[in-house]
């Protein structure tokens, strides 16, 4: 087990190396949609690709989740399959946010032979993801 410092640090290289091996600026937080982002996680579990919808007005959080779950057939068939639709994810700080993503289990980033499989996985689905954002992204951010 690691200490804390130990694991900080790892984690640190951990993001470095993937910077290295796949040099682009994401999408991530420049959506242009106010609290929709889309992550990357991982632990020593697993590794997973998110879109989180954490707008404050439950009633726009639930409008963005169901114009993406609309699109879920296309998003499926044409980018990326195997993702899960949480319209109510609670978060471990209590607050209730819409989740989509994809993971990757059986990988940590404190084993540095995962990280190869972990970097692959990152960018072949948030890549996905952000050309499907991208082609639908003006039917998307349409919820008025």
């Amino acid at each position: 087990m690691y200490s804390r410092e130990e694991s900080q640090r790892i984690k640190r290289e951990f993001w470095v190396a993937f910077a290295e091996k796949y040099p682009r600026k994401w999408v991530l937080y420049d959506t242009k949609i106010k609290d929709f982002s889309f992550k990357f996680f991982v632990d020593n579990k697993k590794a997973q690709v998110l879109i989180d919808i954490e707008q404050r007005s439950e009633e726009k959080r639930i409008a963005y989740f169901e114009k993406i779950e609309a699109l879920k057939t296309i998003l499926e068939e044409e980018f990326i399959k195997d993702l899960v639709f949480e319209k109510n994810f609670t978060l471990e700080s209590g607050k209730t946010i819409s989740r989509i993503w994809v993971e990757k289990l059986g990988v940590g980033f404190s084993n540095r032979n995962n990280w190869d499989a972990i970097f692959d996985f990152f960018f072949e689905k948030m890549n996905a993801l952000e050309m499907f954002y991208l082609e639908y992204d003006e039917f998307i951010k349409d919820i008025e």
